[in-house]
């Protein structure tokens, strides 16, 4: 072997750059000091502190690390841990009761363990160190027998599993992992089928590769659908939501009454219209949907006689817009690319998006048929310049 090829091969062992930012890393220590803290402590309240049942085993330690710092895994997800300890630690606790010699049972135990888990679909590598806790635990371990899968392996799966579901939804993680459909029902294999690839290439070249990848089929579909858009944005960087949006609208304030925000989207053919302030920052939108659910006009239009209407206002003032519109408005700006749109408008529900200038003040609105549109003005010439 040349010294080149040897200084490559060791270079080989160099780690990778984590892409994971601070905050992140810090709240995943957290977690896992906040999850390990917490099985101990269950098993002291449990059991108490004199009993013969170790308060912590080393294997939650490495679960801790799967749990809270690699909760996307498919090896971190909820059956993975508690099938995983569970079977492992009943073929630990069986082959140390068969074979005498420690590292024979230890060495056969970890290989049934990971047999069984690829069976169960629940494989989790801290599993195997709970198989090996089994045979190399001591007298301790050993006198507690088949005692030892549920104490203190059950208790301590379970225990570590609640603090990682409690801690990821109280910081806003995703926790468990459970597949995300971005298109619904029967339309996902449509919809995939119309891209460069479909779910169907995906599970087929995973299949190929005789290996247990660290990321779910559909984090990794979700992620490659992703590189796509980005690289598809890259196409249409030129064309901003300037270019497409909506120029001529017109605003409401907040004082506005909701009847006649009412009749400006009559007259106007619109569903939607921006709230802004006297200094045209956009503060709110209201869709005739707001209107309508509310009913901020059945009380009134159901009263047959002018007088019946007269007297209705003159002792209910007519609701204002300022308390109808919805406050949560996803906003963009002038210069935005128009492909950065799509995820809003496929994935988030909005169908009225306000386009904001550079002093952050209302400059237009764009609709679901604006960003068609472009995408197909923009595809026309692409396919022009491409040809010429």
């Amino acid at each position: 072997m040349s010294r080149y090829a040897l200084v490559r091969w060791f270079s080989g062992f160099a780690p990778h750059p984590v892409a994971v930012r601070w905050p992140e890393r810090f709240r995943s220590c957290l977690g896992a000091l906040l999850g390990i803290a917490f099985t101990g402590g269950s098993m002291h309240v449990l059991l108490g502190s004199a009993a013969n049942i170790p308060l912590l085993v080393a294997p939650m330690g490495a679960s801790a690390v799967l749990l809270f710092a690699l909760p996307a895994s498919p090896l971190a997800q909820p059956w993975s841990i508690i099938g995983g300890n569970l079977v492992s630690a009943t073929v630990g606790v069986a082959c140390a009761s068969w074979i005498a010699d420690p590292v024979g049972a230890g060495a056969l135990a970890v290989a049934l363990a990971i047999c069984a888990m690829f069976a169960l679909r629940c494989v989790h590598p801290p599993s195997g160190a709970v198989a090996l806790t089994a045979v190399l635990g001591g007298p301790v371990v050993h006198a507690l027998g088949y005692r030892f899968v549920l104490e203190p392996i059950a208790i301590q799966s379970v225990a570590l599993l609640g603090a990682a579901i409690a801690y990821h939804a109280a910081t806003g993680h995703r926790y468990p992992h459970v597949a995300q459909r971005s298109v619904k029902g029967a339309a996902a294999s449509t919809a995939a089928a119309s891209e460069d690839f479909t779910r169907a290439d995906l599970e087929s070249v995973l299949s190929k590769r005789g290996e247990l990848l660290d990321i779910g089929t559909d984090d990794l579909e979700t992620l490659l659908r992703d590189v796509q858009l980005q690289a598809y944005a890259r196409t249409f960087n030129e064309l901003t939501c300037a270019d497409i949006m909506s120029r001529s609208l017109v605003a409401v304030s907040a004082n506005t009454r909701a009847s006649a925000a009412w009749s400006l989207l009559k007259q106007r053919n619109i569903k939607a219209l921006p709230v802004t302030d006297e200094k045209q920052h956009v503060i709110g939108i209201v869709t005739r949907a707001d209107l309508v659910d509310k009913r901020a006009f059945s009380k009134a239009a159901g009263l047959s006689s002018p007088l019946q209407r007269w007297f209705r206002r003159s002792i209910t003032p007519p609701p204002l817009v300022g308390a109808l519109m919805n406050v949560d408005v996803h906003t963009v700006d002038a210069t935005t690319p128009i492909v950065e749109l799509v995820p809003v408008f496929a994935n988030y529900g909005h169908h009225h998006i306000p386009v904001l200038d550079a002093n952050r003040r209302l400059a237009g609105m764009i609709t679901q048929a604006d960003l068609i549109a472009g995408l197909y003005r923009q595809a026309y010439v692409q396919r022009r310049h491409a040809a010429a």
